[in-house]
């Protein structure tokens, strides 16, 4: 098994960007510790957006401040806003840098605000496997929002994620993996503090393959080091009944396009168990003995209760 302990950057930017131009209103640019060329050696050139249309667009009313907040809230933890752009296409450039070890893939999710501050949309994007010492630039759009008037916006950073990039996941998009299979885990559902997500594992071989029993997991904080005090319990109905994730493992055999699941369950209360709440926004996942591990980003909020329940492997019903 892979060293678990890793520390690559990992942060929530509270500042705010007012969207102005795309490109004309730059953050402030400070040594990052990069030389010239590392900094100039991205992945490829920014992802196509609405940018261009944004910066043509007679309604965006330009702002009077580049920044809200602190400008050091919008450089951090090797993720930076450099641009924007308003209007009803709104629109921002970032650049990721990696100032781990080891290539990591990003997810970023950004939310678009109004003027006057309301929530118009969010929105997330994936940069994958940026090399050490690597700069990689891109651009988030908005797109578009009836309700949003014309005028200013206002774009931040809410949320960045990484993982080791030879453990990155995705869904039914992308290239099957050298495994023939693919896991991912989903948004999950929540009611009264009883939480529910599901992984999901989709044969996209070219062979029938097996699975018998729960998968095996590893809980990582922030900076991707194992989580400990949590028991982790086969069965869901070790945390509730109902939930589609208890009984008893069963032979499967997936033929290729076939899926199963297994269902997480854990409560997020804050009566007794441990000391102070717990959250794992990341979980390495094994998805039977000897398999290769993928890394998922479910978000645990275990509260106090010290507790998660695994269901077994099911198949999923064609369809569905």
């Amino acid at each position: 098994m892979r060293n678990a302990s890793l520390t690559p950057p990992i942060v929530v930017l509270a500042g705010v960007l007012l969207l102005t131009a795309c490109g004309s209103q730059k953050a402030d640019s400070r040594s990052d510790g990069l030389t010239q060329r590392q900094r100039s050696d991205a992945t490829g050139p920014p992802s196509k957006s609405s940018c261009g249309a944004s910066n043509s667009d007679a309604s965006a009313k330009p702002s009077t401040s580049a920044l809200s907040g602190s400008p050091s809230g919008l450089e951090k933890g090797g993720v930076r806003i450099t641009g924007s752009s308003g209007g009803t296409r709104a629109c921002a450039e970032f650049d990721v840098t990696n100032h781990g070890t080891e290539p990591f893939t990003y997810t970023i999710s950004f939310e678009f605000l109004s003027d006057s501050g309301a929530a118009l949309t969010q929105t997330k994007q994936t940069v994958p496997s940026v090399k050490p010492g690597q700069t990689v630039k891109r651009t988030v759009a908005m797109g578009e929002v009836p309700s949003h008037p014309t005028g200013a916006a206002q774009v931040r950073i809410a949320k960045v994620r990484s993982v080791p990039a030879e453990e990155a996941t995705s869904d039914t998009e992308g290239t099957c993996p050298p495994s023939g299979v693919r896991v991912y885990a989903d948004d999950g559902d929540a009611a009264m503090g009883l939480r529910v997500v599901s992984l999901h594992l989709e044969n996209c071989g070219t062979r029938i393959h097996r699975l018998n029993g729960y998968p095996k997991l590893q809980l990582l904080d922030e900076g991707h080091k194992p989580v400990n005090g949590v028991k982790i319990l086969q069965g869901g109905s070790a945390i509730a009944t109902g939930t589609g994730a208890d009984g008893t493992p069963q032979p499967l055999e997936l033929k290729p396009g076939e899926r199963a699941y297994a269902g997480l369950v854990w409560r997020n209360t804050v009566e007794g168990g441990v000391d102070k709440p717990v959250n794992v926004p990341y979980v390495r996942v094994w998805e039977k003995p000897g398999a290769d591990p993928v890394m998922v980003i479910p978000e645990f909020d275990l509260g106090t209760t010290g507790k998660l329940g695994v269901g077994p492997w099911k198949k999923r019903a064609s369809g569905r």
